[in-house]
């Protein structure tokens, strides 16, 4: 018997892994892992005693009115400076005991000038309700995309708002940025403004010794001025007294010699 003998197929070579593809990032915003300055794409916020340029600063946000408006616009609308203090959500407890102690010493806390500005990211709708209900005195600005929350530092991640203040003066320098509570968020606006107050005393005081000192100054001279004539008087008068003498003199020795 004939044994016939199969020659065995050569195994199939595997097939070539297929190529990755590489997805090149042609636009758009850069990631925060693409940020490429070592801060994962924050910004850091503004601290108290630096200066930021209010042009552009935070963006757009609205008013409670549905008006469109920037930090720069409130700051140039300003007396001297604004104050923004910002609460997570309307009509909620701790938001209205907050926007409730900014009403109550609404008086006090703009008496330098500082404007007073209720910031969240709330709808106009929610922000009007809140303010109509709670009779507050100032403006609440609506900031949906946290943008501007965010610019000063108090955006809470991922979403939300840390409750806090930022005060910032005409010149664009900062004043006051902290989280707080109500309360500690009022009183320190209450401190900034009693030493914005203290300050100006002292220059009003140091104005007024100054006047004082130059009048006292113009006195003098004057007395000076008065004492030189009177010496001059006296001067004068000596002299003549002198020249009269001297004229008796000379009469005296013409008689003589006639």
């Amino acid at each position: 018997m004939v044994v016939e003998l199969r020659k065995r197929k050569a195994p199939a070579e595997p097939a070539p892994a297929p190529e990755k593809k590489t997805r090149t990032r042609t636009g758009g915003k850069k990631s925060q892992a693409e940020d490429g300055d070592g801060n994962n794409g924050k910004v850091a916020a503004p601290q108290v005693g630096d200066t930021i340029t209010l042009e552009g600063f935070g963006g757009e946000i609205e008013t409670h009115e549905g008006t469109k408006t920037t930090l720069k616009a409130l700051v140039d609308e300003s007396k001297s400076g604004v104050v923004l203090f910002t609460y997570p959500k309307a009509s909620t407890p701790g938001c209205t005991k907050q926007a409730c102690l900014f009403r109550d010493g609404y008086e006090q806390l703009t008496s330098t000038g500082l404007s007073i500005y209720g910031l969240s990211t709330d709808s106009p709708k929610a922000n009007t309700t809140f303010k109509t209900k709670q009779n507050l005195p100032y403006p609440l600005l609506c900031d949906p995309k946290a943008s501007l929350i965010g610019s000063i530092g108090l955006k809470k991640s991922p979403k939300g708002t840390i409750r806090g203040v930022f005060v910032v003066n005409k010149e664009g320098k900062v004043l006051l940025s902290e989280p707080g509570s109500p309360n500690s968020t009022v009183e320190a606006v209450e401190k900034l403004v009693k030493g914005g107050k203290e300050g100006e005393e002292e220059k009003k005081e140091g104005q007024d010794k100054d006047a004082e000192g130059e009048k006292k100054e113009e006195k003098e001279e004057e007395k000076k001025e008065e004492g030189e004539k009177e010496g001059e008087k006296e001067e004068a008068k000596e002299n003549g007294e002198q020249n009269g003498e001297k004229i008796e003199e000379q009469d005296g020795e013409k008689k003589e010699s006639e």
